[in-house]
């Protein structure tokens, strides 16, 4: 080896003169005798290849060397490959890191996993009427939850179809999915279609805002899988459907079915879940109550989507398409609304906060509920427009005090202000039965006479309707016709205070006036509380409270709440005789002729000044039943009076609700001896006697407008000034006391109505 380099030639350095010795500037170019002498090849074995073959094979190497610059491009372009892979796994584990943190960051601001839990259900209210029929539910949801396996089977298979139809096959996220949904809005220009699944939707309706921000997508993935980790498919498919938005205030698959096709979701048709399945993309557009050719579109694209997935057979699918969803009523418009207001208002005092779903037993029946709605709409819709009235309210208690039907208006969904349980207005002569019944509690009868003639107190001269006056009449005949004159004469006999607790005792629980004018009723009560005070009458003396709520039971059974019947006597059983006896005469051959019907009944008419407020209270032995009419605005209405549309509306609820009820006589006896008690000189007071207080006159709004027979028509009433004393002048001879009594006994209650 060392041999060989001393052989190796000396380096030729570059020299840059010339022969000469000058140096030049084409000194600094380079010959091929400046170059480096090349390293001594390796000695290879002998070619066998003749010298011609070696110049073809240079000969072939030529046009390689010309194309040497295509070489370089392959070289360039698998270069530029290496390149892309190698930076985009760069960049894929800088993204990885980036959404790692992106996650972690996220994620941080989520409660601790261990502290995670689906939240309760919001508690749903089950109203339900006497007979356990569903009256409606109330609460956040306006429904009640239903197991999967006890809705419609139609219902989860249209859902998964159209919202998620790789349900069951994914993790809680799809990819799939996702990515299409992106790659459609990108085609769109806009956001087209979501890439939530079913689990990621129930994750943000259970624990998240409906805001969209990356962060709350973030959260919404992470729920998502966490959901998955802790249940099964059927469990996140069962709390999706009963806490899914449907729209018009309903959550949950038994709140829609209810909402729309009044009945259960258990019994929901296959076009019926396809309507439903359509309104998760957009509830309030496609609202079948809004928009039902739009709802009914997209029901049939559902139907579509679930045949081309197998879900349902072409007969099935064309017996769908050819009977679609038939809505019910809308939803909002019954009056059993307003019963459930009043039970929701109700129950807090009861058991207290609603924690937990429960379920009402009310004393409601749902076929007099219909019949009262039914009545009070027909008398509007037939007299509305021509009398200018426009709303009205009923109220039916039994005896025992159980509420078994109210109307608060004519329609619950375009007004859900309660005029039988709140509003509070004069009820004219139908106030004046507890003037009479504190005059017979003093030792009045039905046959005592008063002189029905004009009469003055202090500023304050009540008049008749119309000005009629009939000279000496019954107190049960100055009942019938609604004597004003009369009934002002009594209340300062007994005195206004004593009227004031009479009508307490019996059940009205609004303030009262204790002055004359109270004789008309002009402080304002309910229709409720009104209704509620005829109660004694119809049964025989006693009186119960109003109620709507009987019982109150969690959904497992364990009682929360259950009424005692309680019951209080406030009358005499012949003060409630006498008094049943005067009222049914109103009915036969007074002021409520309209009211008559094959059942015997008792009752009373009364309108306010100008008609604004029109009323009618009457009671059976069964039922008691109290009908207004007028308007919210205090407008006056033409030609009503407590005797047209309340007796006439009375009349036809009370034919629906005795259908089948046996007939029975009203409550209570007459006495035997309906001899008057002699009274001294100057009755009421006795000679030189006044009341022992002044009576504030007030300003009495109200006079009784329900005309007598044959009256004729005079100016109006004249009223007194506020705030004035009254005192007991008539100014006419005073009445005669107990004129035309007959003076033998009477042997039955007819004796006694006829006179004999």
């Amino acid at each position: 080896m060392f041999s060989r380099r001393k052989k190796r030639k000396t380096r030729v350095e570059p020299r840059f003169e010339d022969r000469g010795g000058r140096k030049s500037a084409a000194d600094f170019s380079v010959t091929a005798a400046d170059r480096a002498a090349p390293p001594p090849a390796r000695k290879r074995k002998p070619s066998s290849k003749k010298p011609g073959a070696k110049a073809a094979s240079g000969a072939r190497r030529k046009p390689a060397a010309r194309g040497s610059s295509g070489g370089r491009r392959r070289t360039s372009g698998r270069g530029f490959v290496r390149g892309f892979v190698y930076w985009s796994f760069i960049a894929c584990i800088w993204g990885g890191v980036a959404l790692a943190g992106i996650i972690a960051w996220y994620g941080a601001q989520l409660p601790s996993a261990s502290a995670w839990a689906v939240p309760d259900r919001p508690p749903n209210v089950k109203i339900v009427a006497v007979d356990g029929t569903l009256v409606t539910n109330r609460g956040a949801t306006g429904g009640a939850a239903v197991g999967l396996h006890e809705m419609s089977p139609y219902i989860p298979k249209a859902v998964i179809a159209i919202e998620d139809r790789r349900y069951f096959s994914h993790f809680g996220v799809d990819p799939i999915g996702l990515a299409r949904a992106m790659a459609r809005n990108v085609m769109a220009g806009g956001l087209v279609q979501g890439g939530s699944t079913l689990t990621q939707q129930l994750a943000k309706n259970l624990f998240l805002t409906p805001e969209r921000t990356v962060g709350r997508k973030v959260q919404e993935v992470l729920l998502a899988l966490w959901l998955e980790h802790e249940y099964s498919k059927e469990q996140i498919l069962e709390l999706y459907l009963n806490r899914v938005y449907f729209g018009s205030g309903s959550y949950g698959v038994e709140a829609a079915a209810r909402r729309y096709f009044g009945k259960s979701a258990r019994d929901v048709s296959l076009p019926e879940a396809a309507l439903l399945a359509g309104l998760l993309k957009a509830p309030s557009r496609l609202s079948p109550n809004r928009n039902p050719e739009r709802a009914e579109s997209r029901a049939q694209v559902v139907l579509s989507v679930m045949r081309e997935q197998g879900l349902v057979s072409d007969t099935e699918m064309t017996a769908a398409l050819a009977s679609p969803a038939a809505r019910a009523n809308r939803y909002w418009s019954g009056a059993h609304h307003y019963v459930a207001d009043a039970v929701m208002e109700e129950l807090p005092q009861l058991i207290g906060e609603v924690r937990q779903d429960v379920i009402v037993d009310t004393t409601v029946d749902l076929y007099l509920q219909t019949a009262g709605e039914t009545a009070i709409r027909a008398a509007i819709a037939e007299h509305g427009a021509e009398r200018d009235v426009s709303q009205g309210a009923l109220v039916a208690i039994d005896p025992a005090g159980a509420v078994r039907a109210m109307v608060g208006g004519v329609d619950y969904a375009a007004s859900q202000f309660d005029r039988a349980s709140q509003a509070k207005r004069q009820p004219g002569s139908a106030f004046k039965p507890f003037v009479y019944l504190a005059a017979l509690e003093a030792g009045a009868l039905p046959s005592s006479v008063r002189n029905d003639t004009p009469v003055r107190f202090g500023n304050w001269a009540p008049e008749n309707y119309r000005g009629k006056y009939h000279g000496p009449v019954t107190l049960e005949t100055a009942l019938s016709r609604s004597l004003n004159s009369v009934a002002a004469q009594l209340i300062m006999e007994s005195g206004a205070g004593t009227v004031v607790r009479t009508a307490q005792k019996m059940g009205i629980a609004s303030p009262l006036k204790a002055n004359a004018s109270l004789s008309l009723g002009t402080s304002e009560v309910t229709l409720y509380e009104l209704t509620s005070a005829y109660v004694p009458f119809a049964s025989g003396g006693y009186r119960a409270d109003p109620h709507l709520i009987r019982r109150v039971t969690t959904m497992e059974g364990e009682v929360l709440y259950e009424r005692k019947d309680s019951r209080s006597r406030v009358l005499a059983p012949d003060l409630a005789g006498m008094m049943n006896q005067m009222m049914s005469q109103t009915v036969r051959a007074g002021t409520a002729r309209a009211a008559r019907f094959d059942h015997p009944a008792a009752g009373k008419t009364g309108t306010t000044q100008n008609a604004r407020d029109a009323w009618f209270v009457g009671y059976t032995a069964h039922l008691v039943t109290g009908v207004w009419f007028g308007n919210d605005d205090g407008k006056p209405m033409k030609n009503v009076t407590g005797g047209t549309l309340p007796a006439e509306a009375w009349r036809d609820f009370m034919v629906a609700a005795h259908q089948g009820v046996a007939i029975a006589d009203l409550p209570g006896y007459m006495p035997f001896n309906v001899i008057p008690k002699p009274r001294p000189e100057g009755f009421p007071f006795g000679p030189g006697r006044r009341p022992s207080a002044p009576v504030d006159g007030g300003t009495p709004l109200a006079s009784d407008r329900s005309p007598p027979s044959g009256a004729v028509a005079r100016d109006r009433v004249a009223l007194p000034p506020p705030d004035r004393t009254i005192t007991s002048s008539t100014g006419a001879p005073r009445p005669q006391t107990d004129v035309g009594v007959s003076q033998g006994e009477a042997g039955t209650v007819l004796d006694v109505i006829l006179g004999q």
